[in-house]
């Protein structure tokens, strides 16, 4: 088990790629903490990670990750609860649509206090409560990189935690605390509900996405867990200030999808 008597907490861990990890850690012998501001979610996810493990190794804690003071007592209580915290996973976001011309100031700021305030004021709360040699992981997107019209402050918010990362690492390094990026391409998770919100609209998306992946598929939540893992894990020892894009080579290849072949 490659977490083994280690502790964790998951913002954002009640569905997708949160909840999709949480699983992964407790399979692997860590105890969870995962925050959420869904309690019925909530409470679905912790009865989905105790039929995991069975050991009551996974709590669940009712907070918006925009509540500074909620979320310094949320993490309080899971150290309070499992002792010293070795992983932090700062994933909770939201997306939002910001096309030039259309965009409320409102829906702007609140991409961006989820996306990034959220995930910098988790990392203070939990500075405290980690121990040296720990791992921090945030959630970021390859929509950062790709220019997609309408996505402003959801690319914004992103491109920042990137930029935010390399700074956690160097003021963390005196204590041998890594932190890392990574950056999901397009997933199946509850992120497209609001875009796609029938069978049909899901199906069309599906569609259109995959044509411009080069693997040519969304990948799955759990693929993206399997590479937070290995961030957290001891596997990833020397990795520190880095960026993973999980995206089928998105990024990496943005040529190579299905569309562009001849």
């Amino acid at each position: 088990m490659r977490l083994k008597n280690k502790t964790a907490l998951i913002t954002g861990g009640n569905s997708g790629i949160g909840l999709a990890t949480a699983k992964l850690f407790v399979a692997e012998g860590a105890k969870v903490a995962i925050t959420g501001r869904n309690r019925a979610t909530l409470d679905a996810a912790l009865a989905e990670l105790g039929r995991i493990d069975g050991e009551g190794r996974a709590i669940a804690l009712q907070v918006d990750a925009t509540d500074v003071a909620a979320t310094e007592q949320a993490v309080a209580e899971a150290a309070r609860l499992f002792g010293k915290l070795d992983i932090v996973f700062a994933n909770a976001g939201i997306p939002g649509s910001t096309p030039v011309g259309a965009s409320k100031l409102e829906i702007f700021e609140q991409v961006l206090r989820t996306n990034i305030t959220g995930a910098f004021f988790t990392v203070q709360a939990a500075a405290p409560h980690l121990n040296d040699g720990g791992a921090i992981i945030l959630t970021g997107s390859v929509m950062s990189e790709m220019g997609s019209p309408g996505s402003s402050a959801y690319a914004a918010s992103k491109a920042g935690l990137r930029g935010m990362s390399r700074v956690l690492a160097a003021e963390f390094a005196p204590r041998g605390i890594r932190i890392n990026v990574v950056s999901p391409g397009a997933t199946r998770t509850p992120i497209w509900d609001s875009s796609a919100p029938t069978p049909d609209a899901k199906a069309q998306l599906d569609r259109r996405l995959s044509s411009i992946i080069p693997l040519g598929r969304l990948g799955e939540a759990e693929e993206i867990a399997k590479t937070v893992l290995f961030l957290a894990s001891d596997e990833a020892a020397y990795i520190n200030g880095a960026e993973l894009f999980v995206d089928g080579g998105t990024n990496g290849a943005p040529f190579g999808g299905p569309v562009f072949r001849g």
